[in-house]
């Protein structure tokens, strides 16, 4: 693990070490911290971050059933598909637990969700558009805690299957 090479905030109470970041490192893979003050859109977060908007990962969590979830990660600027996810997972209904549920199951509160360190490993999904890009950014577990990482190594620290699941904004 090594920190950002932005100026970016140290440890503090605001910007905490959290299960995500011990998680991270105990995979093995080779990331960056970058700790921001708390971003008001995805735009803003991308921004302060220094990487471009489709770098920046949203963790949605979705309920296949009772005590049946998965993560999908979804880059900014895209919104999941349903119909392909639920192809992908061979399903016809799926759904959104509520924040209280999410945080039941992850151990983390909403806008902060990340599958590293999650209180149970849930399958990840990857949208297949971060391919071919040179790093992403995903949730630390806390508010301006993020996880930089080149792509391949988000799929491999997660055993993440990537496929399309999205599509543009506004598409």
């Amino acid at each position: 693990m090594s920190e950002g090479d932005r100026p970016d905030l140290p440890s503090s109470p605001d910007h905490p070490d959290t299960p995500a970041l011990a998680a991270a490192a105990a995979s093995g893979v080779a990331f960056s911290v970058v700790r921001t003050p708390r971003a008001s859109s995805a735009e803003e977060s991308a921004a302060l971050q220094g990487i471009p908007l489709e770098a920046l990962l949203r963790t949605i969590v979705v309920r296949r059933g009772e005590d049946d979830y998965l993560f999908v990660l979804v880059p900014a600027g895209r919104r999941f598909d349903w119909p392909k996810l639920r192809a992908h997972l061979g399903v016809t209904r799926l759904s959104l637990p509520d924040a209280d549920e999410a945080q039941a199951v992850t151990g983390y509160v909403r806008y902060t969700i990340t599958p590293f360190g999650s209180t149970r490993a849930w399958p990840v999904i990857v949208d297949r558009a971060i391919v071919g890009l040179d790093r992403v950014a995903i949730g630390g577990g806390a508010p301006g805690v993020n996880l930089h990482l080149a792509p391949s190594d988000l799929v491999s620290a997660l055993g993440a299957d990537v496929v399309d699941v999205t599509t543009v904004d506004g598409a």
